[in-house]
């Protein structure tokens, strides 16, 4: 069994969360998300990021707006909805317990 897979598997999980709570602090552009998660070291392709951020506004937990660039195109700018700030409470409370019950296994002898 490959240690790796299962390891991109379990961050591959969190990105949601990990995604929720970055735009959670206000509007952000795709290409900061993605600094901040390879910095993080949570997203290891690019390509991961889009199609999660698709699916999050199809859901309605996330929007975005297009704001103009003196650099260049217009950029798309997401933000979270009051929709996706009541679903990250949820998922905020669901990693609580899950730390707590990891910590709970792990730390006996």
């Amino acid at each position: 069994m490959n240690a790796s897979n299962t390891q991109i598997q379990m961050r591959k999980g969190l990105l949601e969360f990990c995604i929720l709570h970055i735009i959670s602090r206000g509007e952000v552009y795709a290409s900061d998300m993605i600094d901040e998660l390879t910095e993080a070291q949570m997203i290891v392709v690019e390509g991961t990021l889009y199609p999660l951020l698709n699916r999050l506004k199809k859901s309605g937990l996330a929007t975005y707006k297009w704001i103009e660039s003196e650099s260049g195109p217009p950029r798309k700018y997401y933000t979270i909805t009051e929709e996706g700030k009541s679903f990250l409470a949820t998922l905020d409370q669901t990693w609580e317990s899950l730390v707590h019950s990891i910590q709970f296994i792990t730390t006996k002898h």
